[in-house]
């Protein structure tokens, strides 16, 4: 869920920026992002914002894994400020309540059936230790949370050790059946007590989530439908157009103020002269 709005704040590089918060940590892929903007900037300069191209790639993304196809709006230009507390503030952890997770939606007009919806995306990709180490270990020792399967947490301490933490570089995949697809298996895993993190064992708590789980584990054709609407709505979130922001040069800095009217984001003295060096070079 975007933390400044679908601005493509999170790829900016520094120190204090929201792709260095925790949260963030474990992002991906950004090499992929750079690749389609240099191709971009090649053949059309200053003209498709890193924003529209993070959209484009999430949607090609889910054609890729599930087979699901929908139109992307574009428009949107690049912001200039990321600050990494925006992600702590915004985005829901894996340790989030059902109110928590609620709340956190309803603050960018997401209702409880987009945040339910939106969890499925958990069916693809994967978590390092350190975001459900607190459902396994006590410190030392062995404990199994009450919405996760004994054979699962068993499992899952065999791979991560007590002493994980965000360092920690191992990963386990998020859907334990079909973690390269994009399918409905989500649904079906919870009432196993097979959902990973604290937050995906939330939504059986509320009944009203629950009655949610419910059917889209037994309507996979609803869910992609209702998966692909959500995240046209999701990218539809505080956008900027017009003449707010920028058309970023480089996905990972902000313009130097020479090139945009906007105000450049606040760096730190060493990260302002690598970001006028990175546009220089792009």
């Amino acid at each position: 869920m975007p933390e400044m709005g679908c601005d493509a704040s999170v790829l900016i590089n520094g120190s204090t920026t929201e792709r260095s918060a925790g949260p963030n940590a474990s992002l991906r892929g950004f090499e992929v992002i750079d690749a389609a903007k240099a191709a971009v900037e090649a053949a059309c300069p200053s003209t498709v914002s890193c924003a529209d191209i993070l959209a484009f790639a999430a949607r090609d993304g889910i054609k890729l894994t599930g087979n699901v196809d929908y139109q992307v709006p574009a428009g949107r230009r690049d912001g200039n400020v990321s600050i990494a507390q925006d992600a702590l503030d915004n985005l829901p952890p894996p340790t989030a309540t059902a109110k928590e997770l609620t709340d956190k939606f309803a603050n960018k007009s997401l209702t409880l059936e987009d945040m339910v919806v939106l969890s499925g995306a958990h069916t693809v990709g994967r978590s390092f230790c350190s975001s459900f180490l607190d459902r396994i270990w006590n410190n030392t020792t062995a404990i199994v949370d009450t919405g996760l399967s004994p054979g699962y947490a068993a499992l899952l301490r065999a791979l991560c050790p007590s002493n994980a933490n965000a360092s920690t570089p191992i990963t386990t995949a998020i859907d334990v059946s079909t973690p390269a697809t994009l399918d409905n298996n989500y649904y079906k895993l919870l009432p196993l007590d097979l959902g990973l993190f604290f937050s995906d064992n939330q939504l059986r708590v509320n009944a009203t989530m629950n009655a949610l789980v419910t059917r889209f584990a037994a309507n996979e054709t609803e869910w992609k439908q209702r998966f692909a609407d959500a995240m046209v709505k999701m990218g539809n979130i505080e956008v900027l157009t017009g003449g707010a922001g920028q058309i970023r040069l480089n996905c990972n800095v902000v313009n130097p103020s020479s090139s945009s009217s906007s105000p450049v984001v606040q760096l730190a003295g060493e990260e302002e002269a690598a970001a006028a060096g990175a546009v220089a070079a792009s």
